[in-house]
């Protein structure tokens, strides 16, 4: 099996966002496919919705991977964000416990986030042209300062000090066993290994909607990514992202 993501690496000393560069950088030419834009101090990161990703430089892994997922159909398209993060964190279950993905991408080890993912897709001709994967784990930073909730770091969890070159070399090797798994259409293992380390998945639990706090239980993401609860009246809701509060 050929290696698509991390045959090469570029390393940048200081970027904004790693994703804004590799999207920059597409504009210009057709880059290889897997290629992945490090950052070694990122000051401007960029999360989810309007979110900020708070990283010490040179402590920490930031960078964006350039894919051209053009086999997946657009309604299957959240596939690209269950692959990638189960490759984050099949990566993390070899080095600690308690693993799971809060929906739709977070990485959490136990009740504190250690990794975002920001998936940024273009579509052309009802084909996802190119698709620009944002990620930033923590992993030798050992304060934050920012105003995030619940920050954590791989070195806080486990007290060693990571290698961040070697740390990034394995994790592309788990990303790109998860994005094969997905060019190769295996959708129904994806989908189960997803389901088994979904947060909070399968047990009752508080959220709040537009309609204000309830007692719930994930079942499982749709097609298309909605995250479906159970309440405890026996309905089951579906939400897009930012539709629902983990409480």
């Amino acid at each position: 099996m050929n290696e698509i993501i991390g045959s090469e690496i570029v390393r940048i000393d200081e970027l904004g966002s790693s994703n804004n560069y590799a999207a920059t950088q597409l504009l210009t030419k057709r880059l290889p496919e897997g290629i992945v834009f490090v950052a070694n101090s990122q000051v401007d990161g960029r999360g989810q919705a309007s979110n900020k990703w708070e990283s010490e430089p040179n402590m920490n892994l930031t960078f964006s991977i350039l894919l051209y997922p053009d086999f997946l159909e657009i309604i299957r398209q959240f596939e690209i964000s269950k692959a990638i993060s189960l490759g984050v964190a099949d990566y993390l279950k070899e080095l600690t416990n308690d693993i799971s993905i809060k929906w739709p991408n977070d990485i959490y080890i136990g009740t504190k986030k250690v990794a975002g993912i920001l998936i940024e897709n273009s579509i052309r001709l009802d084909k996802i042209s190119s698709c620009v994967v944002g990620i930033g784990l923590n992993i030798n930073q050992q304060e934050f300062t920012g105003d995030a909730p619940n920050p954590v770091s791989l070195s806080l969890i486990t007290g060693q000090v990571y290698n961040l070159g070697e740390s990034l070399s394995n994790l592309c090797i788990k990303i790109d066993a998860r994005y094969h798994q997905l060019r190769n259409g295996d959708f129904g293992q994806i989908d189960d290994d997803y389901i088994e380390v979904l947060y909070n998945h399968g047990r009752w639990s508080s959220y709040s909607d537009e309609n204000g706090d309830f007692e719930g239980k994930i079942l499982r993401v749709d097609q298309i990514g909605r995250l479906m609860i159970e309440t405890r009246a026996g309905t089951v809701n579906k939400y897009h992202f930012k539709e629902v509060v983990f409480k």
